[in-house]
């Protein structure tokens, strides 16, 4: 592998602090917790807490020939899609390894940090070096995983149990929302993607020119207030809003509300991972499908950006971010002035398939699976969620999920503007 990323300094550091916050994020879980795959797009979070210690152990410690793995049936239990390093168990059976115990998984987490901490003392060349850096970026997406994973299993439970304690004295659920304003800009030619220097994923370059018409984008997220208009208003049930294929889902679906939205005599909750509770009109609404997000825009009268407009915008983003390092584990209502919500809150659909750019070269070797052989059939999401770690982020971010996808911390800003509107 060539040197795509520049190495942090202080690398020992980072790695801790990384594996750290996975450990605190399952404080306070149980081993059932942790065992549960309620789909075949999600993972239990043992297997995830396992598969971020085999990525380490798999791409950096077993360069050494000297290395001893932890236990060998792991590469196979714990590899995700790596075709280059060789067959895995079924992504649907994850549920189902029962064993190893989720004791002995923390204990390969023990092996796996001791042993890295001795590899990144001994000294690591540049090109290791950005493998462990790579790595780190990969635990902190699994850290969003598990968060979204768990909250879907225990969205099954009657019980409606709670991740993590709701706050002691929470704000009405009618309480009113900042109103919705447009902020313009205008045409041009910009620059998108990462800059050579810094780490990057190689989804994100290379920093190339796009020409952006003019157009406008909302200062904030919808919410979910004016998203229970759309419903009132037969949103669901009116095809003309709906891509065909969307219309299909809903549905094949039974679609009706938000994944976690609950009605109640008369009255709407939501589920989230500080368990049910009476729905805020002022919040964003969250975990909506691609199909969702772009039937809504064409009900509000318009559309979803590009991430090209995005991205463009995204230097003009104001107030703090609401991101995993503050710990608040659900989307926070606007209240800055400004564009807001660019970062953190919820990942923002927008209307760009997720594609390659202009010269991009995956890396090379099995590391090169990691983005480039998904760029099919997904749409691009900006801006991280409040399940993003702060280190993890950056304007040139490329998520990207199928546009059935519904259990993401995901949600809607709007756009308006361009050619097609001008006509």
């Amino acid at each position: 592998m060539s040197a795509a990323f520049a190495p942090q300094p202080n690398l020992a550091e980072v790695f801790a602090r990384v594996r750290a916050v996975t450990s605190e994020l399952i404080a306070g879980l149980h081993p059932e917790d942790l065992q549960l795959q309620s789909m075949t797009e999600a993972s239990p979070g043992k297997w995830h807490l396992a598969h971020t210690s085999w990525f380490f152990e798999e791409f950096v410690l077993a360069r050494d020939p000297s290395y001893r793995p932890f236990d060998p049936a792991y590469r196979y239990l714990f590899n995700s899609y790596y075709e280059s390093v060789g067959d895995r168990h079924p992504r649907p059976r994850r549920g189902l390894l029962s064993r190893p115990l989720l004791s002995e998984v923390l204990a390969y987490r023990r092996h796996v940090d001791e042993a890295m901490a001795r590899r990144i003392e001994e000294g690591l060349t540049p090109e290791l070096a950005a493998v462990v850096e790579l790595g780190c970026h990969h635990e902190q997406q699994h850290q969003e995983l598990l968060l979204t994973d768990l909250l879907h299993a225990f969205s099954f439970n009657p019980c409606a149990p709670a991740y993590a304690p709701a706050p002691e004295d929470p704000p009405p659920s009618d309480a009113r929302a900042l109103p919705l304003t447009w902020r313009a800009f205008g045409e041009g030619i910009f620059e998108i993607g990462a800059p050579p220097e810094g780490f990057a994923f190689d989804n994100e370059r290379p920093r190339h020119r796009v020409f952006v018409e003019p157009f406008e984008l909302s200062n904030r997220l919808v919410t979910n207030g004016e998203y229970l208009a759309f419903i009132r208003d037969g949103g669901y049930r009116r095809f003309e809003l709906w891509l065909s294929e969307g219309f299909d889902a809903v549905k094949a679906g039974g679609w009706s509300a938000p994944l976690y939205w609950r009605e109640r005599d008369g009255a709407w909750f939501e589920f989230g991972l500080h368990g049910l509770r009476p729905l805020r009109l002022d919040a964003p609404v969250s975990c909506l499908s691609y199909f969702e997000a772009d039937a809504y825009a064409r009900w509000a009268g318009a559309r979803l950006p590009t991430e090209q407009e995005w991205e463009v915008a995204s230097a003009h983003a104001t107030g703090e971010p609401n991101l995993l390092d503050g710990r608040r584990f659900e989307a926070l209502p606007a209240r800055a002035d400004g564009l807001t919500q660019m970062f953190g809150d919820l990942w923002e659909w927008t209307s760009s398939s997720y594609a390659p750019y202009p010269g991009y070269r995956p890396l090379a070797g099995a590391l090169g699976e990691y983005n480039g052989k998904f760029m099919c059939n997904q749409y691009v999401l900006r801006g991280g969620s409040f399940a993003t770690a702060a280190s993890h982020l950056r304007p040139s971010y490329r998520n990207f999920f199928p546009t059935s996808a519904r259990w993401q911390f995901t949600g809607i800003r709007l756009a308006r503007g361009g050619p097609s509107e001008r006509s």
